[in-house]
């Protein structure tokens, strides 16, 4: 038991989690806007391909990063103009941006790399591992804290900026008026669709990010489907956190550590079910919060 659970398993937990936590907050800008991304699984798959081509191109993990923010920026553009300007069913565009990157992908790792079903080699350069002597000092939490990937360490600051966004600044105030009160927000003199912009943008960013924390932080390579639907996941982790940043986070976390765990268990337990164990913990989440609202409504109604 000692060689499943021990700090290396919280190490691993953080950093498998982190795609999870990166795409849930962009999935959270858009969800208090007033429109849900499912379409964030897609971003995730093609971040992670043009991070390994930006890297694998110019030999650097910030070009990497440079084309993951362009294409972010561009998809959750695309998202907009058909979601809210051509206000066309945001659930259909989403289905159709995972099935776009599906193929997309899959078409530009045979066009441009000529290979099947997974690309790698040195000259894909990964991103860079932190460490901190002065943590490491520290017993528990040196093991944990540090040695961690770039991207790692940038969603923890992200939550927090997330957090004072949305709840502490009135560009925040204004985003979740466009969602709960864009009428309201009009009269004030804002264009509630530019804070739809901003949102989705922002949803495209994050969730290009995790994507190339998957190929660039995580492995340093690039496979067809690697995101492994944890798009969906990250919608649900949004859910269940009840669009609260600390929540969300948290409930990332949960995924992380049940993905961890299961691959440390492979050895003694069969592949498949090990992987399967994170998708089913989403669903008990779902169903979990679908009986609390439940409950919550009924007791309203009784008094």
């Amino acid at each position: 038991m000692s060689e499943i659970f021990n700090l290396l398993l919280l190490q691993n937990t953080l950093r498998t989690a982190t795609p999870v936590v990166l795409c849930a907050l962009g999935c959270l800008m858009t969800e208090r806007a007033g429109f849900m991304n499912i379409g964030v699984e897609g971003m995730m798959l093609m971040g992670a391909f043009f991070a390994v081509l930006g890297s694998y191109l110019y030999g650097s993990w910030v070009m990497g990063l440079v084309f993951v923010t362009v294409l972010g920026m561009l998809l959750g553009l695309f998202y907009y103009v058909f979601s809210v300007t051509f206000k066309s069913d945001e659930f259909v565009i989403g289905v159709a941006l995972n099935i776009l990157a599906g193929g997309l992908t899959v078409f530009l790792l045979r066009t441009l790399f000529g290979v099947k079903g997974s690309f790698s080699g040195p000259g894909i350069v990964p991103l860079p591992t932190l460490t901190f002597p002065w943590l490491e000092r520290i017993p528990v939490l040196g093991t944990i804290l540090s040695g961690n990937s770039l991207l790692v360490y940038v969603s923890w600051l992200l939550v927090f900026l997330c957090w004072l966004l949305l709840y502490k600044t009135p560009l925040g105030f204004h985003l979740r008026a466009s969602g709960e009160a864009p009428e309201a927000l009009r009269a004030s003199g804002v264009n509630p669709n530019r804070m739809k912009l901003l949102a989705s943008v922002l949803c495209g960013v994050l969730a290009s990010l995790s994507g190339a924390h998957l190929s660039l932080g995580y492995l340093t390579m690039f496979s067809e489907n690697m995101s492994a639907s944890r798009g969906f996941v990250a919608v649900a982790c949004v859910i269940f956190g009840g669009g609260n940043p600390p929540r969300v986070f948290l409930a990332a976390l949960l995924f992380g550590f049940i993905d961890a765990l299961g691959i440390r268990l492979q050895r003694f337990i069969p592949s498949d079910l090990t992987s399967m164990a994170p998708y089913v913990v989403t669903v008990v989440m779902m169903v979990v919060v679908v009986l609390l609202k439940r409950r919550k409504k009924k007791t309203q109604e009784e008094r």
